[in-house]
């Protein structure tokens, strides 16, 4: 599916409708270049899932931990990874194959250890559609 964002409101209204649908074991990769909305669109997803807690990009501490909505969403910023392996140090596969939602930003940069199914969300910018436009792109791997 292809979605256009028009602004923030949208792009969290995207986000919001796609957590209402998830369910327990869904990996949840966003992709797109600095700026583009992956934070954003994850706080729509946590609203969703019925999270009220503040949700912020986990860049140095590579995982947060939510457990205040229907289900716990384990939201990863792996940008700083250098190398996947790195990932099990923060309890990965516990996470990735348990009973929660995983939500990975910069996901492009672990593939290699991905589980063989996931929601695919790339973000990317067009700047000849606006400065706050956005093409979402959902694909379901």
């Amino acid at each position: 599916m292809e979605y256009s964002s028009f602004g923030p409101e949208d792009t969290l209204k995207i986000a919001r409708e796609l957590g209402q649908k998830v369910h327990a074991g869904d990996v949840i990769c966003l992709i797109g270049d600095l700026g583009v909305g992956k934070t954003l669109f994850s706080k729509g997803i946590a609203e969703g899932l019925g999270i009220e807690e503040n949700v912020s990009s986990p860049t140095f501490t590579i995982v947060q931990e939510y457990n205040d909505g229907r289900l716990p969403l384990y939201h990863f910023d792996v940008y700083r990874i250098e190398d996947p392996e790195e990932m099990e140090e923060v309890g990965f596969n516990d996470m990735i194959y348990g009973e929660g939602v995983c939500l990975i930003e910069w996901a492009d940069m672990i593939l290699d250890i991905l589980p063989e199914h996931y929601i695919n969300i790339r973000i990317e910018k067009d700047l000849k559609k606006g400065f706050d436009y956005r093409r979402i792109i959902i694909e379901k791997n």
